[in-house]
């Protein structure tokens, strides 16, 4: 009886303190995809870590590298979408994909 006491008091702290250590070195990233300009600006494309969604991170061709972005959108399913949404509202690029 003793035994199981002092697994309860000893051993399961200790092994949940180590499962929380070990879940926090598994954070989530964003990754940058690529990066690439048009018109009056540039942008930076980051993706999720699980390639689930994208985004811009959109900042004037004037801007410096360090600054903060100008914009920063919402998420895309695909780097396509987020590349057309580039095209058509900084860029000025006429497309077919482009809202009238």
């Amino acid at each position: 009886m003793k035994l199981i006491q002092i697994l309860k008091v000893a051993v399961i702290p200790v092994l949940t303190v180590f499962s929380f250590v070990s879940a926090s070195n598994t954070a989530l990233a964003d990754y940058l995809n690529s990066q690439g300009s048009g018109g009056n600006y540039r942008y930076e494309l980051w993706s999720s870590d699980d390639n689930s969604h994208y985004y811009l991170k959109v900042w004037s061709s004037e801007a410096s590298q360090n600054s903060d972005a100008y914009s920063t959108t919402r998420a895309f399913t695909s780097t396509r979408e987020a590349l057309i949404y580039f095209d058509c509202n900084y860029a000025e690029r006429n497309l077919p994909e482009c809202p009238r």
